[in-house]
């Protein structure tokens, strides 16, 4: 199961969708590809400054402030998220 947890400053995902072997997990890539991507446009694009943690497993975003760019680029990143679950329902929302 991959747990996704939303606040107002903070997005922290974490544990694996066990859907195939690691390594081949479909859903596993579209989240990780989905929230990296997400990473890059909020420093690139939004140019917020951000607190990263990227490991297997386990990724935490932060930042202090957001704006109107960056919060578009949450909102397109969590449709995606959703658009995952539909297909492979291993995501849970907190």
């Amino acid at each position: 199961m991959i747990t996704v947890l939303i606040t107002p400053n903070r997005i922290h995902i974490s544990g694996h969708a066990n859907t195939a072997p690691r390594g081949l997990d479909i859903a596993c890539a579209a989240v990780s590809a989905l929230t990296l991507t997400l990473i890059r446009g909020l420093k690139e694009i939004a140019q917020i400054a951000l607190f990263e943690s990227v490991a297997a497993g386990n990724i935490c975003i932060e930042w202090q402030t957001i704006n109107d760019t960056g919060k578009a680029l949450v909102d397109t990143w969590f449709l995606g998220l959703c658009g995952v679950a539909t297909e492979y329902p291993v995501i849970e929302f907190l």
